[in-house]
């Protein structure tokens, strides 16, 4: 099952939702989960900010939500819908010219980050912190595009 990814607020976004798709699958992939389905929602900072308050008590907006299927009232209703992943371009952009590096990896680094909260990673401690930027290192090497040798 592929990952979907769509846009909210934002009618030209500065990477495209297909590419996102394409490095969602390979992530999928990577994981050995080509038979589960996840959600990417490109959004801006006002509809970020909007979720956060209201599903995390956070009045403010932040970079990444991830929202599982597999916790909560209804987990395990449905084994092959991991979740939805909500992205806020406006912050991506903004941390992606702080660290000196393109959007799209920022994104990436994103989409990593939210996936793994999904699969019930966290990072409340030094070690959890660790081993999660670990996996998400790997999960983005996966997942960005293979440069040709010559």
């Amino acid at each position: 099952m592929p990952a979907h990814v769509h846009t909210r607020a934002m009618p030209r976004p500065p990477v495209k939702p297909a590419e996102v798709r394409r490095r969602a699958d390979r992530m999928l992939a990577a994981l050995g989960m080509t038979d589960r389905e996840l959600s990417v929602l490109l959004c801006d900072d006002a509809t970020i900010h909007e979720l956060n308050r209201d599903y995390r008590g956070k009045d403010r907006p932040t970079d990444v939500l991830a929202f599982a299927m597999q916790e909560g009232e209804g987990a395990g209703v449905a084994p092959e819908l991991l979740g939805d992943v909500i992205i806020s371009l406006d912050t991506a952009r903004r941390q992606a010219a702080q660290r000196g590096h393109p959007i799209v990896r920022e994104v990436t680094f994103l989409l990593g980050h939210g996936l793994l909260h999904l699969l019930g990673y966290d990072h409340q401690t030094d070690d959890e912190e660790r081993r999660m930027n670990a996996r998400n290192d790997a999960l983005c090497a996966a997942a960005s595009p293979r440069r040709r040798s010559r």
